[in-house]
């Protein structure tokens, strides 16, 4: 099992069509294809700064990317995300609210049984 860790960081004037995005536009294409959220944050604004990160559980690196092909290979939800950049005045101008977006993989250091994802 490996986990993905999906960073961002946002300007507040954007923080409610981001999530409104993620729940109508990314979560469910992703969940489609086999991806499974663990769960998405949040933290308080500081300077300017909100920091919003998922974690997303996959079998192993080669099933996410396998999944992430398929996302990326679904015309219908390409055009989704791509009138959703449109709708915020393009790419370029979602540059100056989006700061920074990172991702990173995980593995856990201890055994599965012992935490709380074991009881779904």
């Amino acid at each position: 099992m490996i986990y993905r860790r999906k960073m961002y960081n946002v300007a507040p004037s954007i923080l409610d069509d981001f999530n409104e995005h993620f729940n109508k536009t990314l979560l469910p294409t992703q969940l489609k294809y086999g991806a499974r959220l663990v769960g998405r944050w949040m933290t308080k604004e500081n300077n300017g700064v909100i920091e919003i990160f998922a974690i997303w559980e996959y079998d192993s690196f080669e099933d996410y990317e396998i999944i992430e092909n398929k996302v990326k290979s679904d015309e219908e939800h390409v055009k989704r995300v791509q009138n959703w950049y449109k709708k915020m005045g393009g790419r370029e101008k979602l540059k100056e609210v989006f700061f920074k977006i990172e991702q990173d993989f995980l593995e856990t250091t201890v055994p599965f049984d012992k935490t709380i994802l074991s009881k779904k």
